[in-house]
């Protein structure tokens, strides 16, 4: 069922992003000969006016064939050219270039808003002027320290703590145990210092959350704010990995592959349907602004030679900026393979 629920979210963000490029590509009058999910040998294929659709075997990907993306001699002066992406303004290239992380985003906001229609699980302290849409608060485990008193006992994040009524009240309990067993959930854990500077600890971040329930216009206000929120954390978060790696402080460790992930769709599932809601955002917002990293093979990376077009006055020899795009799109395939096969490594380990 996890693997199932996994290929339904990647199909569908697969299809909102593609859909992104089509949509825009025909608004600007640009051919679009292909739009398929997936790769490998085709599942089914259907022709409609001048584009055939195909779903194909492999679901991790997808592509739109727009005339011209890639250019050659027909799509440069051939004699449907006026057609042809690469004869198009730059505005219009970046636009279709950009569509597709867009959509993305546009995604997320309605995918948040449904779940704060249905309710979702949302901090009591960050959202104080909603006391009355708020229902059934709790004090719950939002982070476990690797290697942690807590870890070892076997808490895990997203828990309840039973039992107590505020985050105040856990840590006081914890701090006056000085260093004597403690019990959380029925968990004997034996709290230490040196975890949080002056004070016995076990390695746990807390939040007292409740479940808020927003009318449509609330919930479309809060889940635009939420939306840019989280561009914003996973932007920083993506910057200061890639930064890091140059550095030698991070590491390709940090960095979840498809069968990671599918099984993080499967714990969100788990949890409930608005879990799993507020994880594909989270995962359809990831892909929009990995998409617009500058590059090769990217949106990203595409839209930086249009730029660079645009600056340097000419087009960028189409054999040189075809073979870059090449090029990127192994080292994306080789990176995917690592990250799966550390992936397949943690399940065997773990």
């Amino acid at each position: 069922m996890t693997v199932i629920i996994f290929l339904i979210v990647l199909a569908v963000l697969i299809f909102v992003h593609e859909l992104g490029h089509f949509l825009s590509a025909r608004a600007c009058g640009i051919k679009v000969s292909e739009f398929a999910i997936g790769f490998g040998p085709r599942l089914l294929r259907w022709t409609r006016g001048e584009t055939t659709y195909a779903l194909n075997i492999i679901p991790f990907g997808g592509y739109v064939k727009i005339f011209g993306e890639n250019p050659d001699d027909e799509s440069i002066s051939g004699p449907e050219s006026s057609r042809s992406f690469v004869n198009k303004p730059k505005w219009q290239q970046i636009m279709v270039l950009a569509a597709g992380v867009f959509f993305n985003f546009v995604f997320a906001w309605i995918i948040i808003s449904i779940a704060f229609m249905s309710g979702v699980p949302a901090s009591v302290d960050s959202y104080s002027k909603y006391p009355d849409r708020m229902t059934d608060p709790r004090v719950v485990i939002t982070y476990v320290e690797p290697g942690s008193p807590a870890e070892k006992a076997g808490l895990k994040t997203g828990a309840e703590i039973s039992g107590f009524s505020s985050v105040e009240e856990v840590q006081e309990y914890i701090g006056e145990s000085g260093g004597r067993e403690v019990k959380i959930n029925d968990k004997a854990i034996v709290a230490k210092e040196g975890i949080v500077e002056g004070k016995y600890a076990i390695g746990i971040a807390m939040d007292k959350v409740a479940t808020l329930q927003l009318p449509v216009h609330l919930a479309i206000v809060e889940s635009a704010r939420f939306s840019v929120h989280m561009i914003k954390a996973v932007t920083v978060g993506i910057y200061d990995l890639v930064v890091g790696m140059f550095r030698g402080t991070s590491s390709l460790s940090a960095v979840t592959g498809p069968i990671g992930i599918a099984g993080l769709v499967g714990d969100a599932a788990s949890l409930g349907f608005t879990y799993l809601l507020l994880f594909t955002a989270l995962i359809s917002i990831n892909l929009g602004v990995l998409n617009l990293v500058p590059f090769p093979a990217l949106d990203g990376g595409r839209i930086l030679f249009v730029l660079i077009e645009a600056v340097i006055l000419r087009p960028i020899k189409p054999v040189v900026a075809n073979s870059i795009n090449a090029i990127g799109f192994i080292l994306l395939i080789l990176l995917m393979i690592v990250v799966t096969y550390r992936d397949v490594a943690k399940l065997f380990v773990e």
